[in-house]
């Protein structure tokens, strides 16, 4: 999972928390891992976190999928979602065909990697849909749906939707039976 500078900590903690169920409690074991380009991030509301692996240390060969929390402007979310190292990362999870999963905003940075061009996304509809002109603007097809599912990339609307894109990205590593499972010990 990819933490920008200013990301949303509830759209973080819910791939945190429901990959960290699936290891404790699902069928399959599943491994979260931060990175940042910084050696500590903060979130919009001040949260300090110290990443697990340093970004320039990252092979993503390593990895079956990326994660993308959003974030706010105002706290320098796009400093980071931004920077070409990371539009390369995304590129790079694109080319191997590994799933692509944001939320909220984390949709913008796909877009500028060119990842969305021609493809099925939504973003944070508020206030005026700005940022969903923007996505547009990058060659997404937006659509006004909660969560959008075009192949291997996820998008979603807002910080109440995290959930939903964790369990389905859970779901394309590891499938239904094992979501049925961690939402079960979850009571879900």
């Amino acid at each position: 999972m990819f933490l920008a500078q200013g990301f949303e900590e509830i759209e973080a903690s819910a791939f945190s928390d429901i990959m960290g169920w699936s290891r404790e409690h699902g069928l399959f074991p599943v491994n979260l891992k931060t990175t940042a380009l910084r050696p500590e991030v903060r979130s919009v509301w001040g949260t300090r976190v110290i990443p697990h692996l340093d970004f320039g240390q990252l092979d993503p060969a390593q990895y079956d999928a990326l994660a993308i929390p959003g974030g706010f402007e105002s706290a320098g979310y796009y400093e980071d979602a931004f920077r070409e190292e990371f539009l390369e990362l995304i590129r790079t999870f694109e080319r191997g065909n590994k799933p692509l999963a944001s939320v909220c905003t984390g949709a913008l940075p796909l877009g500028r990697a060119g990842v969305l061009r021609g493809r099925r996304a939504t973003t944070y509809p508020l206030p005026g849909g700005e940022r969903m002109a923007q996505l547009s603007s990058m060659g997404a097809l937006v659509k006004q749906d909660p969560v959008v599912v075009d192949g291997n990339i996820i998008t979603s609307a807002g910080p109440s939707t995290a959930m939903a894109v964790a369990f389905r990205l859970l779901e394309m590593l590891t499938g239904a039976d094992n979501v049925r499972e961690v939402k079960k010990f979850m009571v879900f």
